[in-house]
């Protein structure tokens, strides 16, 4: 047992295992079977942080069965092979290794730490999760009765419900118009069988990325990779098409009992891979990118105190980008905080950015970069996601230059072509003052 807790506070400690930012070397890595995965080899702890991302998530649940794959994520550490949940859960502890799941709408991400020592039998373990998943039925029914409870705590929340309602305009019948955690309906009625058909449609190799950190070398991550994933189908269920960004200018208020009133608005966005995207990333951070200096934070919060906190951000997914911001405030001033922001996000657009705004945004935003890397298995999932992404090998070195490299012309440029004032529309949720829908 002393042993077991001293390998575990190992594993812990690396954790906040850390190449130093501007040492952080990436090479690819392609395996014997043809797998590629990016690595970033620090030999100084005897530990290791695996990243694997399944393009596809939620989207890809079949008609009728929404949230299928949030469910099955949410069962691969409830038992594998041989292994039931509990006999599953004491030999990840005994191994002292780490395993998560997740999804969101675009992917399925597993992340996997374990130590030098226990790679092997770390790895026969995650292959069991991954290939020779249970799904038996009375995990089943308690990680569905978790999922339930948190669909049931949603409807009472104002921020799920403006996110729920959001989406639906904006995304209609598309995937992305509806959450991935499914519906308490939709939830209750889906079957084992189900989880087995969701487990198919997402683990395959043509929507694969992988990224590792720590103490493996470049031969040693491929031979892993052929074991871990070798044996996976060569392809997945298709992943749906584009969604068209369908919501218009205006606003919705949906009544719900409340002293404060939350708000989310937004309208299309830009997509990563647009030529503009830097220039449109430094013009958020003016308009509400989270910095206490930003437009909406000074005109609402600071010289009128309608709120604690407005934010707004770029959100590009794989089917569809959208330019959202969010915010809350007493039902009694939540009218003049729309008017405000519709105000800030109209004058931004027309009079665009100043000469000090933009230095100030390049300063924060190329200052802040480092500190993502803040271990092996943040490092990790950073590798993963710029695949996904499709951005180059090189990008973590070059990415504060194209910051930089944007100029004032540029993004004043870039703010009359994005900002939409009048396609802005916000979603309230609560018992506003003076604010009525308009559609």
């Amino acid at each position: 047992m002393k042993a077991l807790k001293f390998i575990s506070a190992a594993l812990a400690l690396c954790f906040l295992a850390l190449p130093v930012w501007a040492e952080v070397k990436i090479k690819e890595v392609v395996s014997p079977g043809g797998i590629t995965a990016w690595l970033v080899e620090d030999h100084s702890i005897p530990f290791t942080a695996l990243e694997l991302r399944f393009r596809g998530g939620t989207s890809l649940d079949q008609p009728g069965k929404r949230g299928a794959t949030y469910l099955m994520a949410g069962l691969l550490e409830e038992g594998a092979g041989g292994l039931a949940a509990q006999d599953y859960a004491r030999e990840l502890e005994s191994l002292a290794a780490r395993f998560s799941y997740d999804a969101d709408r675009d992917t399925v991400s597993i992340s996997a730490q374990f130590l030098s020592e226990n790679r092997a039998e770390a790895v026969d373990l995650l292959r069991l999760t991954i290939h020779e998943p249970r799904f038996d039925q009375d995990a089943l029914d308690r990680v569905r009765a978790q999922v339930l409870a948190g669909l049931r705590s949603d409807e009472k929340d104002p921020n799920e419900i403006a996110s729920r309602a959001f989406s639906k305009m904006a995304f209609g019948d598309h995937p992305y118009g509806s959450e991935g955690e499914g519906t308490i309906d939709s939830v209750s009625a889906l079957t084992r069988q189900d989880m087995f058909d969701a487990h198919e449609a997402a683990f395959a190799r043509d929507r694969l990325f992988v990224g590792a950190v720590g103490d493996i070398t470049a031969e040693e991550l491929g031979a892993l990779l052929d074991e871990l994933l070798g044996d996976l189908p060569a392809t997945g269920a298709p992943i749906p098409g584009p969604a068209e960004v369908a919501i218009d200018g205006g606003v919705t208020v949906i009544d719900y009992d409340t002293p404060q009133s939350v708000a989310l608005f937004g309208h299309v966005g830009i997509d990563l891979d647009d030529p503009r995207y830097f220039a449109a990333y430094l013009l958020n951070q003016v308009l509400g990118g989270g910095s206490f200096n930003s437009r909406l934070m000074t005109e609402v919060r600071e010289k009128r105190g309608l709120t604690y906190g407005v934010y707004s951000y770029l959100v590009p997914r794989d089917l569809a980008a959208v330019y959202m911001g969010s915010v809350a405030s007493d039902n009694s001033k939540i009218a003049e905080t729309v008017e405000v922001i519709q105000t800030e996000w109209a004058r931004l657009a027309t009079e665009g950015v100043s000469e000090k705004e933009l230095a100030d945004a390049k300063t924060y935003l190329t200052g802040a970069y480092p500190l993502r890397f803040d271990g092996n298995s943040r490092i990790a999932s950073i590798l993963a996601g710029m695949q996904m992404d499709d951005l180059p090998i090189d990008y973590v070195v070059t990415r504060n230059d194209k910051v930089n490299a944007v100029t004032l012309e540029e993004v004043n440029r870039v703010a009359r072509e994005i900002l939409l004032p009048e396609k802005l529309h916000f979603v309230v949720v609560g018992r506003p003052e003076g604010l009525q829908s308009t559609n």
